[in-house]
């Protein structure tokens, strides 16, 4: 029945002069979820309203999961589109609208009329009562109730009519690519594949930097990594994943420093070289997964001390949030099942048993004297042989 998807949209619509830019991105980014839905869709933007026209064959649950997909929208509505031929026949769209979408015809209603055509000759209260009472004559059953209706009828009336009755959540947010590009630091873990989807939320488009420690991780966990990154993908469109060996850097540091300080110096480290691909690739901030206090390496005082080798901003979308938060996120968009795969990542071979919760930066400056032998050459070794992985 229904053949065209009216998409609501919500910061966008008070972005002023620019708002065009958001609306452009945000068809794109629709034209872009629906290449992978069988069948034929035309999406239009008309009257600060987003289209979706649909063929006869297209498959409703499917194009809707991908609408759900699409940062900017903040509701998916399943209209019935038809020609102004005057306020009877509208009655009569309305009376056949209610007989196809609902088996049952005695709940509460109300009719909420939007006169977007102001040339139209009759006011939205005017029509919501004349339409109320066409339905009120046709199914007996059902009763008007303005304040808690069980079927809110929505009627639009634009240079045709749009008539629906559900709004399906999307996922809000912003259109992807409207605010820049950043590199995400994405393990195997519950956390950063979240962290990566609240900032695509804001509009960030996304690259990812994986640090692999083979043979102490294997190649299960970095097919674990492909797939949440793809997973992620399915929000933020196409990722560039840099694998990098990060091995020999982790057993030069596990040979030489502290093993208190392992876990912040090793992260130091992890950080320039995602700083790298970030500016190789017009990337403007790093992305982690780190939320205060949850576990050694994110206290206070580890945070500033990762965040000293770092010229470029770093965002922690996580930064304020619990575990279980953090756990209901990436149920919530699939991520959390592949995440407990018990396939380990570097950071978590090479934890130290003891770590420091409160490393003083001095201390840890001078530790990495102890690596000016070879450090600068294992680092452009990892760099230089990184391989990228085209997620989409």
């Amino acid at each position: 029945m229904f053949k065209t998807l009216l998409i609501k949209y919500g910061e966008i619509g008070i972005k002023g002069k620019n708002r065009h830019l958001f609306e452009d991105a945000l068809v794109r980014q629709i034209c872009h979820a629906l290449k992978k839905v069988d069948g034929e869709f035309s999406v239009y933007k008309e009257q600060g309203r987003i289209y979706v026209d649909c063929d006869d064959d297209y498959d409703f649950d499917e194009t809707v999961e991908a609408l759900k997909c699409v940062f900017g929208i903040v509701g998916i509505c399943p209209v019935m589109k038809v020609e102004d031929r005057g306020l009877e026949t509208l009655g009569q769209d309305v009376i056949h609208f209610l007989e196809n979408v609902y088996e049952e015809h005695n709940q509460t209603f109300k009719v909420f009329t939007r006169r977007a055509r102001k040339s139209y000759p009759m006011e939205s209260n005017d029509v919501n009562c004349e339409l109320g009472g066409m339905i009120l004559n046709a199914f007996p059953g059902m009763r008007v109730d303005v304040h808690n209706p069980e079927i809110m009828l929505h009627v639009e009336i634009r240079e045709k009519i749009y008539i629906y009755s559900r709004i399906i959540p999307g996922p809000g947010g912003m259109p992807v690519g409207t605010n820049g590009k950043a590199m995400l630091l994405l393990s195997g873990g519950i956390d950063s594949p979240v962290a990566g989807y609240m900032i695509c939320k804001r509009g960030v488009k996304l690259d990812a930097t994986y640090f692999h420690a083979p043979p102490y991780t294997s190649e299960r966990a970095k097919q674990k990594v492909v797939d949440l990154a793809r997973q992620v993908a399915r929000y933020s469109g196409p990722i560039n994943l840099h694998v990098v060996n990060f091995t020999d850097i982790q057993l030069y540091i596990y040979e030489k420093c502290p093993h208190d300080e392992l876990t912040i110096i090793m992260r130091r480290y992890m950080m320039k070289i995602a700083e790298h691909f970030a500016k190789e690739t017009g990337a403007l901030a790093l992305i982690t997964g780190e939320s205060i206090g949850q576990v050694a390496s994110q206290t206070m005082q580890s945070l500033a001390a990762t965040n000293e080798v770092c010229t470029i901003p770093v965002f922690r979308p996580l930064i304020g949030n619990d575990k279980q938060e953090i756990v209901d996120i990436a149920e919530k968009i699939g991520t959390y099942e592949t995440s407990i795969l018990p396939f380990e990542d570097c950071c978590t071979i090479f934890v130290a048993k003891h770590p420091v919760t409160k490393p003083n930066l001095n201390v840890i400056r001078r530790s990495e004297l102890k690596l000016q032998e070879k450090i600068d050459e294992l680092v452009k070794t990892a760099i230089d042989t990184t391989e990228v992985i085209r997620i989409e």
